[in-house]
């Protein structure tokens, strides 16, 4: 069997999954696109984020991507103007709770954004200049806790207001939110 390998750009407001079977109505990938059976998505993204999301057919792809190995890197629009002491805390991991227990994620890269790109986009509102500032931070991991991004930025004292995954290992976000495009493999 040929195996089929998709980019996605995931928007606000839908599920990473193809089945839902609790009784309030979700959105699912498989209304933005005809996807081959027995397609999955590499990874999650929760109902909250948007951004690159891949899909494949082939089980394998999913444990390579999602090993330590490949950089994920993640755009997060934060409340207030963050600071270089809370990146440099960033890059040096935090304390954070992963099921019930303390953990201390790993070492990553952080970075203020000054400018974002066109296929972010303009987004859901989040809130008005009322409510105070905000800014954007870039942070690539390579690894991946449940919510990981918006606890470590709560725990750095700027939660995150939106959340946009724009690249996984080689690919990047350049597609507009809700595009699909296949793609001939994910890594050699």
């Amino acid at each position: 069997m040929e195996h089929r390998h998709f980019l996605l750009h995931k928007p606000h407001g839908y599920l990473s999954q193809f089945i839902y079977e609790k009784k309030r109505h979700k959105k699912l990938l498989g209304e933005l696109y005809a996807f081959p059976e027995g397609t999955m998505a590499i990874g999650r993204l929760d109902e909250d984020s948007e951004g690159l999301l891949l899909l494949t057919t082939d089980g394998m792809m999913s444990e390579l991507v999602r090993s330590k190995t490949i950089e994920k890197e993640y755009y997060a629009q934060v409340d207030g103007l963050i600071t270089e002491e809370a990146i440099a805390r960033l890059e040096a991991g935090v304390e954070i709770g992963f099921k019930g227990i303390r953990y201390t994620t790993k070492p990553c890269q952080a970075k203020k954004i000054v400018s974002l790109p066109k296929c972010i986009g303009e987004g859901r509102r989040i809130r008005d200049e009322r409510h105070g500032p905000t800014s954007w931070v870039s942070l690539t991991l390579t690894e991946g806790k449940f919510r990981q991004v918006r606890k470590m930025t709560a725990a750095v004292g700027f939660p995150t207001l939106r959340l946009v995954r724009v690249r996984v290992g080689e690919f990047t976000l350049g597609l507009p939110a809700g595009e699909v495009r296949e793609v001939s493999s994910f890594f050699k």
